[in-house]
C-alpha cells in the first residue's frame, strides 16, 4: 500500500531561527506547543487513513527535525541517506542512527551531492518524480533512481526571484532558493498504477519551467489533477499523503479536495498553520518507509 508505514518524529524542537526557505517570515514567532498539537493531529489523521506510524525522537540540535521526509529515500529495507543544508547537517547522523535501529540497510551517495531524500523524490510504482536545482543535485537523483531500479521523471521548478528578476540565493544555506524548493511542494502521488489502472498524481503547472510543464502535460503513464498556484502556495495543497484510498491533505484547498473526491478517494483534513511557518506541511513530516 502507498505510504503504508510512515516514520515521524515530533515538533518539540521546531523553530524559525534559520530561515532556510522563502516561507520563513522576518519577525514571525513560532508557537512550539501549537506546532506539537498540529503534528499530533497529522499523526492521528495518517493513522485513521490506514498508515502505520513509527515514531522516533526528534533531534534536539535542529529546528527542522520534524520534517523527516528529508532524511532519506527508503525502499525495500534500504535507506539512501540525504545530504542536507548546513544548518540541518546534524540531522544526518541522527537519521542514520534511527533508521539503523529500525533495521534498515544504510546506503550513502558515492559523492556528497545535495540530496533532499523523499522531499525531492516521490515514488509512484516504478516511477520516481524528481526535483533538482535547490535541495537536490540532478546527479544524486539519477543515482537514487538507479539505486532502487526506478524510472526517473526529472523536473525543474521555478526559482525565487528578487526585485530585479534575478534568482535568489538563500542567506542561510548558500543554495539557490524557490517557493518550490522540494518537489513535494508542487507534486503529489495520489494512487500508484496497478494491473487495471494508471497511477494518479496532482501537480501545480505554474510552479514548473515551461519544459517541465510540457513534460508533465504530455505524460501519459499517469492520470493527472491540476492544482491552482493559489492552493499550492498559500495552502500547501500538494504537500499531502495518500494511501491510495484516503488522502490526508490541507483543510484550506477546496478545489483540490473536490477533485480528489471526484477521483474516488476519501479525504481527511487536519488543520495545519504553525508548521507551515517552516515551509513544510503534511508530506514533509512523514517519511515513507
Amino acid at each position: 500500500m502507498l505510504n503504508s508505514t510512515l516514520l515521524m518524529s515530533s515538533a518539540h524542537y521546531f523553530g524559525n531561527d534559520h530561515k532556510l526557505n522563502p516561507y520563513y517570515e522576518d519577525g514571525a514567532t513560532v508557537d512550539t506547543a501549537k506546532a506539537e498539537v498540529e503534528h499530533n493531529g497529522i499523526k492521528d489523521a495518517l493513522h485513521r487513513a490506514g498508515a502505520e506510524i513509527v515514531t522516533v525522537e526528534a533531534p534536539p540540535t535542529s529546528q527542522d527535525g520534524v520534517y523527516t521526509a528529508n532524511w532519506a529515500l527508503v525502499r525495500g529495507g534500504r535507506a539512501l541517506m540525504a545530504t542536507l543544508p548546513p544548518s540541518r547537517q546534524s540531522e544526518e547522523a541522527w537519521a542514520r542512527d534511527r533508521l539503523t535501529e529500525l533495521g534498515f540497510q544504510i546506503d550513502d551517495l558515492p559523492t556528497p551531492w545535495r540530496f533532499s531524500g523523499q522531499g525531492d523524490a516521490l515514488v509512484c510504482g516504478d516511477l520516481v518524480f524528481c526535483g533538482a536545482g535547490y535541495r537536490s543535485d540532478e546527479e544524486a537523483l539519477e543515482y537514487a533512481a538507479h539505486h532502487f531500479g526506478l524510472e526517473r521523471i526529472q523536473l525543474q521548478t521555478l526559482p525565487q526571484l528578487d526585485e530585479a528578476g534575478r534568482p535568489v540565493v538563500n542567506v542561510v544555506s548558500g543554495w539557490p532558493d524557490s517557493y518550490w524548493y522540494d518537489i513535494d511542494l508542487t507534486l503529489s502521488v495520489l494512487r500508484e498504477p496497478d494491473s487495471t489502472s494508471k497511477g494518479l498524481i496532482a501537480y501545480c503547472p505554474e510552479a514548473f519551467t515551461p519544459e517541465s510543464r510540457a513534460l508533465l502535460a504530455g505524460l501519459d503513464i499517469v492520470d493527472k489533477i491540476e492544482i491552482s498556484e493559489l492552493e499550492a502556495r498559500e495552502s500547501f495543497a500538494c504537500n499531502l499523503v495518500s494511501t491510495g484510498t484516503t488522502v490526508v491533505m490541507s483543510d484550506s484547498a477546496p478545489q483540490l479536495r473536490a477533485d480528489v473526491e471526484s477521483a474516488g478517494l476519501s479525504v481527511i483534513t487536519p488543520h495545519v498553520d504553525e508548521l507551515a511557518k517552516g515551509g513544510g506541511y503534511i508530506r514533509c513530516t512523514s517519511l515513507w518507509i
